[in-house]
């Protein structure tokens, strides 16, 4: 079992297949995921690697999470998620996973939160059917109508389909295709759209259900960008001493 990575959801787009079909896609972009931690069934009872992605605010982190993230050597992150690994999937603390971990074709399942649509009415929470326009209905058009019995049992079920709060909470979206992966810009892009609004951080998984194709174990790391060598100073350039003439 792969770990999974941790992603920002930069918005919507299409591209445009071999044979000019138009597919919707999700851009997710993977801000220096990084591993920040391991977990092993000796220490810890469980074996999964914590990951962080993102860049923080030195004064915003809190002195433990300084520590932590001083002890991995790596910078303070915005978000982490500890993913469950297999043994032979355990990677080293400070790599850094790249989007070629994912494999055009493959099927993963995005979490993430869904956006906020606050206190909601049973036609847009349920999508009730609302009352009638007329024949004796008054100012309650979009009201849910009974919600119980009579005398017997004489109280509302619980579960029952109301008005509420409606969104923010934590969904996942399953059997996703990865349409395209651009390594350079370390963004994957997924057929569909997953939960959450611009800007929110989700999780990417390989697809419980199955990922369809053989994937690189126990993962693809991003090789660090090299910097170029300094040029040799060249030595100075001796002065000229420009002869004057006498007049002799």
């Amino acid at each position: 079992m792969r770990s999974g990575v941790i992603a920002k959801k930069l918005g919507m787009s299409r591209v445009f297949a071999d044979d000019g079909r138009s597919y919707p896609v999700t851009v997710l972009h993977l801000d220096n995921c990084q591993v920040v931690a391991q977990r092993s069934a000796d220490k810890d009872g469980y074996v999964a690697l914590q990951l962080g992605a993102g860049t923080a605010k030195v004064k915003r982190t809190s002195k433990a999470m300084r520590g932590h993230f001083a002890k991995a050597k790596v910078e303070p992150k915005r978000r982490i998620v500890e993913f469950r690994v297999s043994e032979d999937c355990l990677l080293d603390i400070g790599a850094e996973l790249s989007a070629k971990h994912f494999v055009p074709g493959q099927k993963v399942d995005v979490a993430g939160v869904t956006i906020g649509k606050g206190f909601a009415g049973a036609m847009k929470r349920h999508n009730f059917g609302g009352l009638r326009a007329t024949h004796g209905v008054s100012i309650s058009h979009r009201s849910h109508g009974s919600t119980g019995q009579c005398q017997d049992p004489g109280k509302v079920f619980k579960g029952k389909k109301m008005a509420g709060h409606m969104g923010d909470k934590r969904r996942t979206q399953q059997n996703l295709e990865v349409i395209r992966v651009y390594e350079d810009r370390n963004l994957v892009l997924v057929h569909g759209a997953v939960p959450g609004s611009k800007g929110k951080w989700v999780e990417i998984r390989d697809a419980v259900k199955g990922a369809g194709v053989d994937l690189p174990k126990p993962g693809v790391l991003r090789e660090a960008e090299a910097t170029p060598a300094p040029e040799p100073a060249s030595a100075p350039a001796e002065p000229v001493v420009e002869e004057k003439d006498s007049g002799q």
